[in-house]
């Protein structure tokens, strides 16, 4: 049985500053989607720098790049806008005493390509401000429950979530059990919740929408539902923020929640997130009421003006580039090229590509077409040997139709070799060591 269809990437520098970085770091790596555990025995490559589309890891292989910064590069790594508008700031101080005119600027830039918010408050990663949604609809409901829809993956590093994941130690069982869920998409679901917890649920917060479409009707359902059981409606947008539209999902579906969550691609690489909503909500964050105060955001980094420059900077490129237009064509362009590879080498019922075009995802399924681990570690590794790093097929903004086409041409050998581990009813000889794991696993 040949495993050697299109040779082995040798990796000697990467597997070394791996070890490294085990030896300090917790995990190797300061975010778990991005340790060495998602990627194939002994093919993690550790990067050296990026530009544009590409990245080149600490041996000198150059990849096409998918998922740049789990979706936060959208423009591609190094983008000169970005760049220059970052480079100004640092050279006239970082962070004051007192606020920077820098905030005022981003603040109204960001309205005005939010307009459904009346305010916003930056920080520096998403954890932070869905962290923040959920205490302020705490405090404005008196309520202590949480409803978040279980069938998205993230919402944060907070003992509200977490708790709620297979990665709960730690997390006291008291605060796991004000955390409920209900289904995407089913609104009789969500309303016999609320029915149950009459008067307890503080808010429902969810992804507006990911790798389907909302169901017709669905958002506006949950606006009305959220209305009439006086909760808030939150939309965790850090995906859907700009990949959708410059305005987020509910710029896109035309249903506006109390508060909203944006990060991400909102500053192409850079620390800045955003808390926006309505400002009769956003006020118990302030100092212009005369009820008790809430802790909502208080960071020393969450204003730093090189960061919000770049966002201030992105959201120009978007609005002037039509760059989330060209995202949804890259992305099809990608989507269409991988089927017919898949369906060219027998495995179209297995390699299988979902998600919208602007933040498509790959799912490797078994000879019963079940989600394999096995068989992810199999595509994973034949998409490195050909110079492609895809832990899914998010596309940015940087790639070329020559990356697209160079990218289906090893998608098309990867699944030449998919076709052969199926026919052998086992991929253990092509993955070249353990499988690749889930990032939410209670052991090692």
């Amino acid at each position: 049985m040949d495993t050697q269809e299109s040779g082995d990437l040798l990796l000697p520098r990467s597997r070394q500053a791996n070890e490294r970085l085990h030896a300090m770091i917790p995990g190797g790596a300061h975010t778990y989607a991005k340790g060495d555990d998602q990627y194939p025995d002994d093919l993690a490559p550790v990067i050296s720098h990026g530009r544009g589309a590409h990245v080149w890891d600490v041996d000198g292989n150059r990849y096409v790049e998918y998922g740049s910064g789990l979706r936060s590069v959208s423009l591609g790594h190094a983008h000169p806008r970005v760049v220059e508008a970052v480079r100004r700031e640092l050279d006239r101080g970082s962070n004051f005493v007192r606020p920077s005119v820098v905030e005022v600027e981003a603040a109204e830039r960001f309205l005005a390509t939010v307009p459904t918010a009346e305010m916003v408050k930056f920080a520096k990663n998403g954890s932070d401000v869905t962290t923040a949604a959920v205490r302020l609809a705490r405090a404005v409901t008196g309520r202590a429950r949480v409803a978040i829809c279980g069938d998205h993956p993230f919402y944060s590093v907070d003992d509200w979530f977490i708790g709620t994941t297979p990665m709960s130690a730690g997390v006291p069982a008291a605060t796991t059990d004000l955390t409920v869920a209900f289904p995407y998409g089913d609104l009789a679901a969500t309303e016999e919740l609320l029915t149950r917890y009459r008067d307890e649920v503080a808010c429902l917060i969810l992804e507006p929408a990911t790798h389907t479409e909302p169901p017709p009707g669905y958002l506006a359902g949950l606006r009305e539902l959220a209305d009439r059981h006086g909760c808030v409606l939150v939309f965790d947008e850090m995906i859907t923020g700009f990949r959708w539209s410059e305005a987020g999902a509910q710029g896109l579906y035309g249903v506006v929640p109390d508060l909203s969550t944006f990060g991400k691609a909102l500053g192409n690489g850079c620390a800045v997130s955003a808390l926006a909503g309505r400002r009769d909500l956003m006020e118990w964050g302030g100092l212009r009421h005369s009820r008790d105060r809430v802790f909502l955001l208080s960071t020393t980094h969450g204003a730093e003006t090189h960061s919000l420059a770049a966002a201030m900077a992105v959201q120009t490129t978007y609005a002037e580039e039509g760059v989330t237009a060209r995202l949804h064509a890259l992305g099809e362009r990608l989507a269409a090229g991988v089927r017919d590879a898949a369906a060219g080498m027998g495995v179209a019922d297995h390699v299988v590509v979902r998600g919208r075009a602007s933040n498509l995802v790959f799912a490797t399924l078994d000879e019963h077409r079940r989600p394999s681990q096995p068989y992810r570690t199999l595509f994973l590794r034949r998409l490195l040997a050909g110079g492609v790093l895809a832990p899914s097929f998010v596309v940015s903004d940087a790639l070329s139709d020559a990356d697209i086409d160079h990218t289906v041409d090893v998608v098309a050998q990867a699944c030449a070799v998919y076709r052969k581990a199926l026919d052998a009813g086992d991929p253990t000889p092509w993955m070249g060591g353990r499988p690749v794991k889930p990032v939410f696993r209670r052991s090692v």
